[in-house]
């Protein structure tokens, strides 16, 4: 398992010029990741600010925060950074970075409820009527309509009644 320490030193200080150039990067996402990816971010980000030490951080800054920079491949990339001061988010860091080597979803709930957001949008925007009446009639197994105004809501876009990871996957 890597520390977050050893995390950074194998990226090199090539991949982070912010202010604070000695911090920590724990993770990071850009405009193209993926539900997985933004759910994980904000899972740490949540994780770290809910330290008591870093809610009562004596230090000018705050020892967790997130700095955003332009990109000329992804449009930005926002960087989650620790205060290498701060050993209890540091220690938080560890943990969860252990956590994704076993498993790469830190928050199940999470991770689902943006992943149905996506597919809510992609059901809506991305399919016509038509082709979303193919797909359900393709997959029949994935939908359970409660009735016909349930069936039809879903045909109409205003929401998706299947399985998510099986429509943007």
């Amino acid at each position: 398992m890597n520390t977050i320490r050893e995390n950074c030193n194998a990226v090199g200080s090539s991949a982070y010029f912010g202010e604070n150039g000695d911090w920590l990067i724990a993770c990071s996402i850009h405009r193209e990741s993926d539900c997985l990816s933004r759910s994980n971010f904000d899972t740490f980000k949540k994780s770290l600010e809910s330290l008591p030490e870093v809610k009562n951080w004596q230090g000018e800054f705050a020892p967790v925060t997130i700095e955003r920079f332009s990109h000329w491949a992804v449009g930005w990339i926002d960087y989650l950074i620790i205060d290498p001061e701060c050993m209890p988010a540091v220690a938080l860091a560890d943990s969860l970075l252990e956590k994704l080597d076993s498993y790469p979803v830190l928050n199940e709930d999470d991770f689902s409820a943006k992943e149905q957001e996506e597919v809510e949008v992609f059901w809506r925007d991305c399919y016509s009527s038509k082709e979303r009446i193919a797909y359900v009639r393709k997959f029949r197994n994935q939908f359970e309509f409660q009735n016909m105004q349930d069936m039809l809501r879903c045909i109409r876009g205003q929401y998706f009644a299947g399985y998510a990871s099986e429509l943007i996957h």
